[in-house]
């Protein structure tokens, strides 16, 4: 729903911005309006094609790394209270 709404008001933007004007005060008339129209609109789809290429990054090899054998134990210790039991990780 949001791509829909956002779609719509893009279109809206584009169409109300590229809408003839009165004639300007100044020489050129309508020409301001229509460079930053094409501005605009050149903008809009030189952003949209650097949005959809590739990433221009490789992801690296990834790397296996032989573990020493490990296994767990149950360790007794003193808390202070009472003797209370752990796991712990031992390897060799």
């Amino acid at each position: 729903m949001k791509k829909t709404v956002f779609a719509l008001l893009a279109a809206a933007t584009l169409a109300f911005g590229s809408m003839a004007t009165a004639p300007q005060a100044h020489a050129g008339g309508g020409d301001v309006a229509a460079g930053i129209a094409g501005g605009l609109i050149g903008g809009a789809l030189i952003g949209g094609a650097i949005a959809n290429s590739r990433p221009a990054y490789a992801a690296p090899a990834p790397v296996y790394i032989e573990e020493p054998p490990c296994h767990i134990e149950r360790e007794r210790f003193w808390d202070g209270y009472g003797w209370r039991f752990r796991r712990i990780r031992v390897c060799d």
